[in-house]
């Protein structure tokens, strides 16, 4: 297990291996994602936009420009009256 002490300006310097482990490097950026039982994951974020490319399925009907900015009006009108 590696460890890391936080300075007073809320710093910590990430050990080696867990740096080569990630794959980062210097000015690389790293996401602290919360879980469920209170604690945090570090993932390197790297990754390119192209990576997202498949994630998420096509729509089965195109949805238009106008039906995007009516359904975005909508929810802002949901939220305004809350």
């Amino acid at each position: 297990m590696s460890t890391a002490t936080l300075t007073s300006k809320g710093q910590i310097t990430i050990p080696a291996a867990v740096r080569a482990a990630l794959g980062v490097n210097t000015g690389d950026r790293i996401d602290f994602i919360p879980t469920k039982d209170g604690r945090f994951e570090l993932a390197a974020a790297t990754d390119s936009v192209r990576s997202l490319k498949g994630r998420i399925a096509k729509p089965k009907k195109p949805v238009s420009i106008e039906a995007m900015n009516a359904a975005i009006g909508k929810r802002a009108a949901q939220a305004g009256n809350k």
